[in-house]
């Protein structure tokens, strides 16, 4: 009788950015960050789940745990039941570990009229895990008797996922011989008093996209760059009242969707950030100045060139043959040590603005808004992040600090200019 033959164990690779969140991981932090949708209608668990148990077989991405081999960590996929929807929590995006809770890189939570969605950063950027919650809405809404099409980026969970959504696009891009050096310089980090394990201090501000847009506007600048201004104001503010006798360079990691750019279907990380940056130094600057220093940093760097440039050196670094002999525990520990002074020094904070959240027209009128919410920073210092759905725009400050003046000075600067903010937050205060 014939042997059967064994079939391969299904594995993945980890792409770029998530080699380095994968190394960076401690006991109290990762990478994770939250999407929300606020509903019309109290949420329905049990539908909930049903949606998510018909949803993610068609996301095979999000179906894995994390392994650590001898020289690199992958993933493989994970059989375990589940992954569960459970009632929300006050603080969200708390680390994952890789040994518990089955495995699991992502999380489902409900609470009232909220659904969240939280992902561990290896797994997708921004782009890829909203492409998850839109589909996951539609079958939820399903689940609950409303008509919703595959239309508007919701996926069709009969289809068999196509393997470009599981594609290294930076491999794919990345060219032989054209890299980008390192070396952008210190800048002023602005960490605060760190929280006890694990608070994080959320802060929302909901306010009408179109005045914001109009605003955005009247400077020359789009509402990103116009936002990721006010937020450098807000610290370089925070900076002055500190007195220091040489001041540091206030700058943004701003992450770039690189898919309008390197056409590529992927539901993995693609992305990239720009560092908007304004040098107390040399002098003092007006706020439309510090816009117009944002927006021509902006348009000059997002260049299809220079982004493919530095995809290149990344990839190069990956596939350097010293670096792939050496054990995993101590390449984790180089990359760790390298985020630290190539990833967190270069910049004050982060800020990110996934844009608009779009779904089918008959799906609109079921939501409410939706929310975004960075996990913590890798220093205790907070993050800056927003996403609009119809005519709001909401945005968050995250962090496990017990400061709030830069998110304090932030929303006052947007009503001075005549924008209505409304605030929720967590704090007790």
């Amino acid at each position: 009788m014939p042997r059967e033959k064994r079939q391969k164990p299904v594995w993945y690779k980890l792409d770029n950015a998530a080699m380095m969140y994968s190394a960076i991981q401690k006991e109290n932090y990762s990478a994770i960050y939250r999407f929300s949708a606020v509903m019309t209608e109290l949420v329905d668990p049990e539908a909930l789940q049903r949606a998510i148990d018909k949803t993610l077989p068609r996301f095979p991405g999000f179906r894995v745990r994390i392994k650590r081999g001898a020289f690199w960590y992958y993933f493989e996929p994970n059989g375990a039941p589940g992954p569960f929807v459970k009632e929300d929590m006050k603080n969200p995006c708390q680390p994952v570990r890789f040994g518990e809770d089955d495995g699991w890189l992502i999380r489902f939570f409900y609470y009232g009229h909220r659904i969240s969605l939280e992902v561990f950063h290896a797994l997708a950027d921004g782009a890829g895990s909203l492409t998850l919650l839109r589909t996951l809405l539609a079958v939820y809404l399903r689940e609950l008797g409303h008509d919703i099409p595959n239309t508007d980026g919701v996926l069709d969970i009969d289809e068999p996922p196509p393997r470009e959504e599981q594609e290294d696009a930076y491999f794919r891009y990345a060219k032989s011989r054209v890299r980008k050096g390192m070396g952008d310089r210190r800048a002023y980090q602005g960490n605060g008093t760190p929280e006890p394990f694990y608070t994080l201090n959320v802060t929302m501000g909901l306010v009408p996209l179109d005045k914001l847009r109009e605003t955005a506007r009247g400077y020359g600048a789009s509402v990103t760059e116009y936002l990721a201004a006010v937020l450098i104001e807000a610290i370089l503010a925070k900076q002055r009242r500190e007195g220091r006798r040489r001041e540091l360079p206030v700058a943004l990691a701003v992450p770039i969707n690189l898919r309008p750019h390197f056409p590529s279907k992927t539901l993995r990380n693609f992305i990239l950030t720009v560092r908007p940056s304004i040098d107390p130094e040399l002098g003092d600057y007006t706020f439309p100045e510090i816009v117009a220093q944002v927006h021509h940093h902006m348009r000059l760097h997002i260049s299809r060139q220079e982004m493919q440039a530095v995809i290149t050196r990344n990839v190069m670094l990956q596939k350097n043959r010293l670096l792939q002999i050496v054990p995993a525990p101590l390449k984790n520990l180089a990359m760790a040590v390298s985020y630290k002074i190539a990833g967190c020094r270069p910049y004050s904070t982060t800020f990110t603005n996934p844009g608009a959240f779009q779904v089918p027209a008959v799906m609109e009128p079921h939501i409410q808004r939706m929310e975004v919410i960075l996990g913590q920073s890798y220093t205790p210092r907070a993050n800056c992040a927003s996403l609009s759905f119809g005519n709001t725009m909401e945005i968050t400050f995250a962090g496990t600090v017990k400061e709030s003046e830069v998110e304090r000075d932030f929303f006052r600067h947007l009503v001075r200019e005549g924008i209505h903010v409304k605030v929720i937050s967590n704090r007790e205060e």
